[in-house]
This record gives structure tokens, sequence and C-alpha cells, in this order.
């Protein structure tokens, strides 16, 4: 019999290995020894935070990070009728995200996007080049807890600001959380517009959104 330790590290193998017949194999597996919480917090999440790790790292490409998160989506979908009472619909909380007007970058975002969901949070993606008005109207429409804004280029970073602004404006601004991030974002920048937090990458994105909202 596989110890837990071992249980937990296939589990997290087998996301990072982006196959779903071997996620639901070892969820089948650890299902006899682990709690189904457990399995997804330990096993399927760290391995689906170790995917954007090697992302970030140029080890892995986007489709893989996609197909991660499929595979890890299965399992968690086997467990959650096994969950206590209302824990499968709890979600972390809600976070717009997009990339500001002007800037038609993706990439990056969407890889946020992933991890934030893959991670517990009800996330709308509203694609790229997107009008400040949009981030605002969709975070009123989902009643959002976070925008996540991205900026690729120095040139479209002033778009960050104008959200933050126009948030102000609706007197919005002090329910909702900014996330700030893009090549040419820093702290500094996000200190100066006033964003609640910065992330350099997407692990570093579910951690301060857990850090934010929980």
């Amino acid at each position: 019999m596989a110890t837990k330790e071992e249980l937990i590290q296939e589990l997290s193998d087998a996301v990072i290995s982006c196959k779903k017949d071997a996620v639901l194999a070892a969820v089948e597996k650890a299902k006899k020894v682990m709690e189904p919480a457990e399995i997804i917090d330990k096993g399927l999440s760290a391995g689906m935070n170790q995917v954007g790790i090697l992302f970030e790292r140029g080890k892995l490409f986007l489709p893989h990070v996609m197909i991660a998160a499929d595979a890890m989506t299965a399992g968690v979908k086997v467990l959650e009728a096994e969950l206590p009472a209302g824990t499968e619909s709890k979600k972390l909380g809600v976070i717009v995200n997009g990339t500001v007007e002007g800037d038609v970058h993706d990439i990056g975002k969407s890889i946020v996007s992933t991890m934030l969901q893959s991670s517990g949070f009800e996330v709308y993606d509203i694609g790229r080049d997107v009008p400040v008005r949009n981030f605002i109207e969709k975070a009123k429409e989902v009643n959002a807890n976070m925008i996540g804004i991205s900026a690729l280029m120095t040139t479209t970073l002033q778009g960050q600001k104008s959200v933050i602004e126009l948030l102000k404006e609706e007197g919005l601004r002090d329910k909702v959380k900014i996330m700030v991030g893009g090549a040419p974002a820093t702290q500094a920048w996000a200190d100066k517009i006033g964003a609640d937090c910065y992330a350099e990458n997407a692990s570093e994105a579910v951690a301060k959104a857990k850090e934010m909202l929980l």
C-alpha cells in the first residue's frame, strides 16, 4: 500500500504529465486513504502550481497548461460528489481578468486565468484589447471581488490606472481589489496607481489573490 506522501506525489505528477487517464487513476487510488478535499488541495492543486512554474520557466507551453487544467478538472469532478455538502460549490472569490485596451497580448493573461480557475476561483476572462468601461461593467455584472488587469506594453500601462480611476468614479473602489501584471508593470507602478497588488507571474497571482480574498 502506497503511503499518503507517495499518493500525493502521484497525483501531482499525473497533473504535470497532462494525462487525464493518469489523473483519474491516481484519484481513484488516493480515495481509499485520503479525504477528497485533501486530494484536491495537496495533490491536484499542487501539481497545477508546478505546471505554472514549469510554464514560466519555458519548460511547458500554453497548450500543455490547458490540457493539464482539463485533466485536473476531471479529477476534481470525480471527487465533488463526495465532498461535504456545500463544499463543491464554494468558490474562493470572483475575479474578472483581462488585457487593457490597445494591447493584444493574450498568453500571459490566459495562463493567469487558468491557474486562478484551477485554484478554486470563479474567473471571468474578458479577453484582450478590453475597453476600460468593460472591466467595470463585467465586475458589476458578476459581483466581482477582484479585477486582474494585464498590460504588456509601456504604452498601454496607463489603461491599468484608468480602470482604477473609473472604479473610484463609480464608487466601487473599496469593494473590488485590483491586481496588475504584465512585463512593464512593477510593484512601484502598482503602488503609484493605487492597485492592491502586483503579480509577476501566474503562481504569484494565485498566491496574491488568496492573500487578498481569503
